[in-house]
């Protein structure tokens, strides 16, 4: 982009009105009083071409809280439903949040790209229920923390553009402060959105004609190379179902691997474009724990997170099924078929990536689950424990083994017994051109010796560059929110973001955010209403 915008240069758009009423109703935003600038986030400003400079302008603050619309802009709250906790709710829709319009800008790539912009916390809507419409300056900063860090881990989000507060007091489990953020996509359709339309479809005998209108918007709009390929018809959409099943499949994958857990995987924040939507009571697991469930609300664990991957099909299967009526059976079924292998490949090579493997062995799955077998053992820390893998040499070194099961407190005989079986399998990564062999062959020369080190310098910088060192910790998060709703401190979040933006360096002097939590940190509990 060669010229960056001023707020008056922000051309709006809103295509997803031109569906016609039943997609959405018009609101205005319920504007904040007194809004106070909490953070701007230039690299999102980037993707719409706004020139960062432009959020010291007195009327930024007054564009991004509601308190006048861009020339253009047509707000409107976007109607869904969506099955919660495997309940399916009729109607539910944007309850605090308005869609302003579209701005034209690039993605990372350069790539020209159309970016949905949308006031979350923006009071009232007839979506609302019984709720106040607002968000609170506490949801609205691990919102914009979490997106951030996600990006940096390469795993596709949403973004924000700012938070902007106030004094205004919201209450929730205590009384809070009013806060507002803008939210950056390049779409913001759910499976639930297809789920309310199939369903008034139904009720009004209209042959499928809303749902398929939705679809036909979302193809043209964000599918275009599958509009090209496809004649009109259900060889279109089931081109299209089986995308969006694969992105979905290693949207899920990647958020197994980096530890991941969303905590509200209901259908109505699963993303079309399969990013990660509508950040609550999410977490990045600490003490290893396949069953861990980051939402104190989830009683039942439906959204633990080994149940993650599974949810991701069911929530599929429901959008399928609101696709039946504009595609043959075959085609739906073939689509969800593509669900597991293309998340078990995923995963897998995220796993030897994380494992500083780069070929494919059929031993892979059994040497992975083994490890986090051993792992959930002694709930070691998920993060710590894989950048510190890196460092484990292969040849056979009793200190260098004493690292894991003294400071990790992993079993040693079991710890050993694995860490053989990985140094064979890194063995059979640099035999490929013979000039290493097979220890047990007693072939281990000064040469080979010298070999291994250069291929463990090699393997170590691979694994660091696939295991972050920094993640966002709920307690991180935590002391970034009590500085800025206690004292009105925002370096917190700068901070927390300096290190996020690049999670796999190794920022010295910054240490102490790469430490798990101690004492009363280790308590925090996160719900819905996060």
């Amino acid at each position: 982009m060669n010229q960056m915008k001023k707020l008056e240069d922000l051309a709006f758009n809103n295509t997803y009105v031109k569906l016609g009423e039943a997609y959405f109703s018009r609101v205005l935003p319920t504007p904040m009083v007194k809004p106070q600038l909490v953070a701007f986030n230039p690299d999102a400003a980037k993707l719409i071409g706004l020139d960062p400079s432009e959020s010291t302008r007195p009327d930024f603050l007054e564009y991004f809280s509601g308190q006048c619309l861009f020339p253009g802009s047509d707000p409107v709250a976007m109607v869904y439903s969506g099955h919660q906790f495997g309940v399916r709710v009729p109607r539910l829709g944007d309850g605090r949040a308005i869609l302003l319009g579209e701005v034209v800008g690039e993605n990372e790539q350069g790539k020209p790209t159309t970016w949905d912009l949308q006031l979350k916390g923006s009071g009232q809507t007839p979506y609302s229920r019984f709720g106040d419409g607002r968000a609170v300056l506490r949801s609205s900063i691990r919102e914009y923390l979490c997106g951030e860090a996600m990006h940096a881990l390469g795993i596709p989000t949403t973004r924000t553009l700012c938070i902007v507060g106030s004094d205004e007091q919201v209450f929730r489990e205590e009384v809070e402060t009013r806060a507002m953020i803008t939210r950056i996509a390049e779409s913001h359709v759910r499976f639930g959105s297809f789920e309310y339309f199939f369903q008034r479809d139904s009720q009004n005998n209209s042959q499928n004609r809303e749902v398929q209108r939705l679809a036909d918007y979302v193809i043209r709009e964000h599918f275009p190379e599958i509009e090209a390929a496809f004649e009109p018809g259900t060889e279109r959409y089931g081109a299209w179902l089986t995308e969006v099943t694969m992105r979905t499949a290693r949207l899920i994958a990647k958020w197994q691997a980096v530890g991941f857990s969303h905590g509200v995987m209901n259908t109505d924040n699963m993303s079309i474009l399969a990013l990660t939507l509508d950040y609550g009571p999410y977490g990045f697991m600490e003490e290893f724990d396949s069953a861990f469930v980051c939402n104190h609300s989830d009683e039942n664990g439906r959204y633990a997170f080994l149940e993650q991957p599974g949810i991701g099909l069911w929530n599929l299967n429901v959008l399928a099924h609101s696709l039946s009526g504009i595609m043959s059976r075959d085609h739906l079924v073939a689509a969800l078929k593509t669900y597991e292998p293309t998340f078990h490949d995923e995963y897998l090579n995220l796993f030897r990536a994380k494992l500083g493997l780069v070929q494919k062995h059929d031993g892979d799955a059994g040497l992975i689950s083994e490890l986090l077998g051993l792992m959930e053992q002694t709930h070691v820390d998920y993060t710590n424990f894989f950048r510190a893998l890196g460092k484990l040499k292969i040849e056979s070194d009793d200190a260098n083994d004493k690292i894991f099961h003294d400071f990790f407190g992993l079993p040693r005989q079991d710890w050993r017994q694995w860490a053989e079986l990985y140094r064979s399998r890194l063995r059979t990564e640099i035999m490929r051109d013979g000039s290493i062999k097979d220890q047990n062959a007693g072939q281990n020369t000064d040469q080979n010796s010298s070999r291994y080190s250069e291929f463990d310098a090699a393997r170590e910088k691979r694994m660091n560059g696939a295991n972050p060192k920094f993640v966002l910790r709920n307690h991180l998060a935590q002391r970034a929110i009590d500085a800025a709703v206690k004292y009105r401190d925002y370096t917190e979040i700068e901070k927390l973001l300096h290190v996020l933006r690049t999670p796999f360096s190794e920022h010295a002097g910054a240490e102490s955010y790469a430490l798990p939590p101690t004492g009363d940190d280790k308590n925090i509990q996160v719900s819905c209403s996060s």
